[in-house]
């Protein structure tokens, strides 16, 4: 059966002659690939012109019944479709399955090569016991101080690769980010303190707590011995400022270890480590109710650098405050208020902070239909009696409420301590009596607008309370008389989970590639030729990335379908 007339003329020439199927002299039958392939050009061709023709066409008017009529502007995606298909589902997603392991283990690889750079420089320029700690000026603390920053910078590097392949459409899983973060964090179980000595003051008050010496009316010199000569001298008489629950763990361990230095530093650091696998554990379900992506809340609040710098190789006690509080908010999320209570108390009992969060427990009830006064009381009744049965445990009695005011380094870089102390000197360049004054006004200040940005975000924010937790402990970290760099965590985890967008998120993001930066890794105060050193070491490391990436070529991108 020969084609009619129109397609006929599709499949001849441009000329008008009779096509190849009408060809007298050629047998009709199966076309040679030398025929086929003009053949299939000139088909196209024609589907093309009716496809670009048919969006031009404006819809025909409805008919007289009120049904519209179907013109070429509504068949026209039907044709394109059928004229031309889309890439194999078969063979995009080879490509993907290609392309995303690659990425990965790069990401793997860079971080890796960045913390045991980190572990090793930390071994001559970390934050040493005080027999073993060396001159700044000595060549091994020099190279140490180089390395370090070094690896941060790898560090760095490594979690905005991993970003960028969580913000793809081929993203990780929380169990591969999970996995990433197990490789990055090894070299660090075994290096010295880095950024910080806070772990000398937990061993010394755990030891303190377990002579049954009052933690919280004598500070680490009342205990005397090698654990209180490791403790700065700003701390050496200064009263804890930690909970029961803390204050109980540190005494666990003191008891476990025997005082052995090493030991006891390893253990903190295990601590840590705890706290940190409960992070990674609660952020994924939390992210899931606030409903954000798992992944990318996983790769904010967990795998940032101030995680595995200040958490990880500090073994701060932020760890388990944020660890239990993720699970507690989780818990009141999942319609379980009463355990939320009781856990987000004993984060509290960490680190007061974390009290804050009792709010959410008790939004989540009220917005889930609850009476408020049963469900205040309820909230309450559950706090009160996890803060007595934790503190009868411990054994420390409240001397932990007192405390809360402990005094701050003369030379935090807080907000309103930079403010008091450039008072101060204005008013005893004039000669007032006034200056003595001046810091603690700013910080009198600084808790007045914190408790005033609280009621409007509070107020603002009622049907997200978990992003406003993360804004209220923003601004108690900002505003509060002390900062240190890991204080950004406490906002940081719960905006991961819950912040609005993504420019929030990439903004939060900036912040803490800088905090990053803002700490030497022996934790004290830094000088000219220090600061020199550790810009040098960074440099370095820009200068060997660049030079692997040009050597290497960029990551192969993960496209969709």
């Amino acid at each position: 059966m020969e084609p009619g007339p129109g397609r006929a003329r599709q499949l001849g020439r441009r000329c008008g002659g009779p096509g190849p199927l009408h060809d007298p002299h050629r047998p009709v039958g199966v076309l040679s690939r030398a025929v086929r392939r003009p053949v299939r050009r000139r088909v196209r061709r024609p589907a093309r012109r009716r496809v670009r023709r048919a969006a031009r066409v404006a819809p025909r008017p409805s008919s007289p019944d009120g049904r519209a009529r179907r013109g070429h502007a509504q068949a026209a995606g039907p044709l394109r479709r059928r004229r031309f298909p889309a890439t194999r589902p078969r063979h995009t997603g080879r490509v993907l399955a290609m392309a995303h392991p690659v990425d990965l283990r790069r990401c793997q690889v860079l971080g890796l090569g960045g913390t045991a750079c980190l572990a090793l420089g930390g071994e001559t320029a970390g934050a040493l016991p005080a027999r073993e700690l060396l001159a700044p000026s000595s060549p091994r603390a020099v190279l140490g101080l180089v390395g370090v920053y070094f690896g941060l910078v790898l560090l760095t590097a490594a979690w905005a690769l991993l970003g960028r392949l969580v913000g793809g459409a081929d993203r990780p899983t929380p169990r591969a980010l999970a996995l990433v973060l197990a490789v990055w964090a090894a070299p660090l179980l075994l290096a010295p303190p880095l950024f910080s000595r806070d772990v000398y003051s937990y061993l010394a008050q755990g030891a303190m707590v377990d002579a049954h010496l009052d933690v919280y009316a004598h500070g680490p010199a009342r205990l005397g011995g090698p654990l209180a000569d490791e403790v700065a001298p700003l701390w050496q008489h200064t009263g804890a400022p930690y909970g029961p629950v803390f204050l109980a763990l540190a005494a666990a361990l003191s008891d476990l270890t025997r005082g052995q230095l090493p030991a006891g530093l390893l253990g903190m650091r295990l601590v840590a480590l705890l706290g940190v696998a409960l992070m990674a554990a609660a952020l994924p379900r939390l992210a899931r109710h606030c409903g954000a992506d798992p992944s990318a809340a996983l790769w904010l609040g967990v795998l940032n650098p101030l995680v595995l710098l200040h958490l990880v190789a500090g073994a701060h006690n932020d760890a388990v405050m944020l660890g239990l509080l993720g699970l507690g908010l989780v818990a009141a999320l999942g319609r379980r208020p009463v355990l939320g209570a009781v856990l987000v108390t004993l984060a509290a009992l960490v680190k007061a902070p974390a009290v804050l969060g009792l709010a959410v427990v008790l939004v989540v009830q009220l917005r889930a239909g609850r009476r408020p006064v049963p469900t205040v009381l309820a909230t309450l009744a559950a706090a009160a009696a996890t803060t007595v049965a934790a503190t009868a445990a411990a054994g420390t009695g409240y001397g932990w409420i007192g405390a809360l005011d402990t005094p701050v380094s003369a030379q935090n870089w807080a907000l309103t301590s930079l403010l008091g102390r450039a008072t101060r000197s204005l008013l005893e360049h004039l000669g007032s009596d006034l200056a003595p004054l001046a810091v603690p006004v700013w910080h009198v200040l600084g808790l007045a607008l914190t408790a005033g940005l609280l009621a409007v975000i509070w107020w603002r924010l009622r049907p997200r309370p978990v992003y406003a937790l993360g804004l209220s402990l923003a601004a108690v970290a900002a505003f509060g008389p002390a900062i240190r760099p890991w204080y950004a965590l406490w906002a940081l985890f719960l905006i991961a989970a819950a912040a609005p967008s993504a420019p929030v998120r990439h903004r939060v993001a900036a912040v803490a590639g800088v905090l990053a930066l803002a700490v030497l890794p022996d934790g004290g105060p830094a000088d000219a030729g220090q600061l020199l050193l550790a810009v040098s070491g960074g440099a370095l490391a820009v200068v060997v990335l660049w030079q692997a990436r040009l050597a290497v070529g960029p990551a192969v991108p993960a496209r969709t379908a």
